[in-house]
C-alpha cells in the first residue's frame, strides 16, 4: 500500500547484508492489535512509530491515499484505546521514490515545500489525537550513509575515487541534504505552531542519533578533536535549531561548501523545537586526524571534522560489545551526553527516543536459550540508572525513555541478522512473538517505579 521508496529500490538490488528486504518485515501492518496488547501487558504507556510518507502520498505530493490514512487512524485509535500515547515520527528515511526521480529528493530545496505539505496533512488527519510529533529520525545517519559513504539509500558518494558509488559528491552533498532537512523541520514546526498548536495542544521535536565521545588522550589536540567530532554530529543539526547557525568549527573547516542560512532562515530555525529526541547506543574515543591521507582519500564530511573516532584505545575496547560491530556498551556515556546537552544548549527538554542493544540472529541457538537475554537486561538497567542520576543528581531535563525495540525487526542494512527486540520474532514460523526475559524485567521495573 503506497508508492515506492529509494530504500525499497536500494535493498531490492542486494545492498543488504543478508540479501533480505522489508516488504513484510515483522508485519506489524497487519498485527498491530496483537502488538499493542503486548505493550499493554508490559505496562507501557507510550509507543513511538513512524508514518511512511509514501503511504499518505504515493507520489510524494498530489492525491492523498485514503487507505494509508485509514491504516494510521486505526493504529492510533487502537493505541489510545489501550491507554498508550502515540509518539509519531514523520520521516524515518522512507522518501517517496517519485520525489527522488523528480528532483533528486533531499538534494533539492523543492523538497521543503513537499515535506511541509505532507507534515501538515498528518497534522490535519491525526493531530486531534497525536500530541507528540517527531519530524525526522536520525538525519545525521541518513545524510552520511546515503550521501557521504553511500551505504544506504540513495547510495550516493564520491569517496575513494567513486569506486563505491556511481554518482554523488561526498564533499558537498551531505551538507546540502542536511540544510534542506533542517529547513524542512523548521517549516513544519512553524506550520504546526501557527495553525494547529492552539487547538491540538501538541509538541514538535526531532530525534538525533548521538554517540558520546571521550578524548583518546589528555592532549589538547585530542580534546579539541573530540569537540569537533561532536560538532560534526549533534552540533551539525541541533545548533541551528537552538542558536540559528552551524557550529563555528564546521563553518571554519567546511567553508564555502557549507550552505549559509539567510536572516529569515535563522529566524525560522531558532527555537523551532519543543523537545530534543536522543537516540543513544554507544560511546567512542576521539582523537585528532594528524595525517592528510584520510582526507585526501575520502574528501568528505568525516574527513572535514579532522577527528578520528573508534572504540579502541591501546588495543582495548571501550566496553563489552553487542552484536553490531559499532555497538559497544558504555552506560555512563548517556549521563555524560545529557550533561553536555544541558550545559551547551541551555537544558532543553530531552526524550530518549531510542536506547538498546542487539543479539545475533543465530539459527543454531534453541528458542528457549534465545529468550534468555541477561545482557540486554543489564544494558537497560545500567543505562536507566545513569539516566536517573543525570536527572536527580545533575538536574538534566529528561522526561521520557523509549527502548529499542519492542520486537526483533528488519534493521536496514543489517537486514534480519540483528535482534534488538524485547520480543523474539520467529522468522521461520509465521512471525510468532515470544517474550524474552527482558519483557518480565521491564514489567517489574514499570510496576515498581
Amino acid at each position: 500500500m503506497g508508492g515506492d521508496r529509494p530504500f525499497g529500490t536500494f535493498f531490492h538490488i542486494s545492498k543488504i547484508s543478508d540479501f533480505s528486504n522489508a516488504d513484510v518485515a515483522v508485519d506489524q501492518y497487519h498485527r498491530f492489535n496483537e502488538d499493542i496488547q503486548l505493550m499493554k501487558d508490559m505496562g507501557m504507556d507510550a509507543y513511538r512509530f513512524s508514518i511512511a510518507w509514501s503511504r499518505i502520498f504515493p507520489y510524494g505530493s498530489g492525491e492523498i491515499n485514503q487507505a494509508g490514512v485509514d491504516h494510521y487512524n486505526n493504529l492510533i485509535n487502537a493505541l489510545l484505546a489501550k491507554g498508550i500515547e502515540p509518539y509519531v515520527t514523520l520521516y524515518h528515511w522512507d522518501l517517496p521514490q517519485a520525489l527522488e526521480d523528480k528532483y533528486n529528493g533531499w538534494l533539492s530545496p523543492q523538497i521543503i515545500k513537499d515535506f511541509a505539505t505532507y507534515a501538515e496533512t498528518c497534522f490535519q488527519k491525526f493531530g486531534d489525537r497525536v500530541k507528540h510529533w517527531i519530524t525526522f529520525n536520525e538525519p545525521h545517519t541518513f545524510t552520511i550513509q546515503g550521501y557521504d559513504v553511500g551505504l544506504q539509500a540513495p547510495g550516493r558518494c564520491s569517496i575513494v575515487l567513486h569506486i563505491l558509488c556511481s554518482a554523488g559528491n561526498s564533499a558537498t552533498e551531505p551538507y546540502i541534504v542536511a540544510h534542506n532537512v533542517l529547513l524542512s523541520h523548521a517549516n513544519a514546526a512553524q506550520i504546526y505552531r501557527r495553525k494547529y498548536k492552539s487547538k491540538q495542544n501538541g509538541s514538535v521535536g526531532i530525534s538525533f542519533d548521538v554517540q558520546w565521545y571521550e578524548p583518546a588522550t589528555n592532549s589538547t589536540e585530542d580534546i579539541e578533536a573530540t569537540q569537533r567530532a561532536q560538532d560534526f554530529q549533534l552540533g551539525w543539526f541541533l545548533e541551528p535549531l537552538i542558536f540559528g547557525n552551524y557550529p563555528s568549527s564546521m563553518r571554519n573547516r567546511v567553508g564555502r561548501r557549507l550552505p549559509e542560512f539567510s536572516k529569515s532562515d535563522i529566524s525560522l530555525l531558532k527555537g523551532s523545537l519543543d523537545f530534543v529526541g536522543i537516540n543513544y547506543y554507544t560511546t567512542n574515543y576521539a582523537k585528532i586526524n594528524s595525517t592528510d591521507f584520510l582526507g585526501d582519500l575520502l574528501k568528505d564530511s568525516i574527513a572535514d571534522s579532522g577527528a578520528i573516532t573508534l572504540p579502541l584505545r591501546n588495543g582495548m575496547p571501550i566496553g563489552d560489545r553487542a552484536n553490531s560491530i559499532w555497538l559497544y556498551i558504555v552506560p555512563h556515556g548517556i549521563r555524560s551526553l545529557m550533561n553536555y546537552i544541558k550545559q551547551k544548549y541551555g537544558n532543553p527538554l530531552v526524550l530518549i527516543t531510542e536506547n538498546g542493544m542487539d543479539d545475533p540472529n543465530n539459527q543454531l541457538i534453541p528458542l528457549k536459550d534465545a529468550l534468555k537475554d541477561e545482557k540486554r537486561i543489564k544494558y537497560h538497567h545500567d543505562h536507566l540508572t545513569n539516566l536517573l542520576a543525570s536527572i536527580k543528581e545533575d538536574g538534566c531535563n529528561v522526561k521520557g525513555y523509549f527502548a529499542w525495540s519492542l520486537l526483533d525487526n528488519w534493521e536496514w542494512a543489517a537486514g534480519f541478522t540483528s535482534r534488538f527486540g524485547l520480543y523474539f520474532v520467529d522468522y521461520n514460523d509465521n512471525l510468532k512473538r515470544y517474550p524474552k526475559d527482558s519483557v518480565q524485567w521491564f514489567k517489574n521495573f514499570l510496576t515498581s517505579t
